[in-house]
């Protein structure tokens, strides 16, 4: 097997997801430093102590996830649940890849671009501008169902349970969908005419907004929409560089 060093990995991954052009809540990239050469990586949504054992137990050189560490905002001291998992990478050798925006935003590899594939949606273009850089998408199905049906596809296509907050009678054709904690762009859904709008997570005035601006809501689960970014990428780079590649899912019902 070629081996490839994590500092390839890094400029390759940087390149690919243009990560210099993104405003993001924390740093992408090589976040916590282990092994020069990597055979194998795991995969996995967020960087949590679960993942990190797993990893360890299965021998990987580096784990890629979606949620890192050292968000904005956020105490810097590496201590308590933190120091916990630094710690355990850290002695396990083990580098940690961590793309947030970035992996979101892709056009063929990031999370909305993989929950339009899931559910079916073309994509016309995008919305919800972050320095100058769409994050949220909208497109059209290929046949407008009713909005209780599209919660039906919703499920089937994710293993979960959307909630679905109904706002109209009339069917869904035109959509819009952003992945995560993204219910902050429904009135620029609204704005543009969409019948429905896609994210993961829900707030308690967003009830009242999809009520009001008359578009359907669906949350669909923060990390339930987010699964797709991680999978695409670290398979493209399973082919790229010869390397072994396993995501790990978690039961996340959030």
């Amino acid at each position: 097997m070629t081996v490839t060093t994590i500092s390839t990995i890094e400029q390759y991954i940087h390149d690919l997801l243009n990560v210099n052009q993104f405003d993001d809540y924390c740093p992408n990239g090589l976040q916590i430093q282990g092994v020069t050469e990597v055979k194998l990586i795991v995969g996995g949504v967020t960087a949590s102590q679960a993942l990190i054992d797993q990893a360890i137990e299965l021998g990987a050189d580096a784990i890629l996830v979606h949620h890192g560490y050292f968000w904005k905002g956020e105490d810097s001291r590496i201590i308590g649940m933190k120091y916990q998992r630094v710690k355990r990478l850290i002695n396990a050798g083990i580098s940690l890849l961590a793309y947030h925006l970035p992996l979101d935003a892709h056009e063929s590899l990031g999370n909305n671009a993989g929950l339009a594939r899931a559910l079916g949606f073309s994509d016309e273009g995008g919305f919800g501008a972050r320095a100058g850089i769409d994050i949220a998408r909208l497109g059209r199905l290929d046949k407008a169902v009713s909005g209780e049906q599209l919660a039906v596809n919703i499920a089937s296509a994710l293993g979960r349970t959307p909630l679905f907050i109904s706002a109209h009678e009339r069917p869904v054709e035109r959509v819009g969908w952003c992945t995560g904690a993204a219910e902050s762009y429904i009135e620029q859904a609204a704005s543009l005419g969409l019948d429905a709008y896609i994210s993961g997570e829900v707030s308690e005035h967003t009830f009242h907004a999809a009520r009001e601006l008359g578009i359907h809501y669906y949350a669909a689960g923060h990390h339930a929409t987010e699964r797709f970014g991680v999978q695409d990428l670290g398979q493209h780079l399973a082919e790229k560089f010869n390397l072994d590649f396993n995501f790990l899912d978690s039961d996340n019902p959030v």
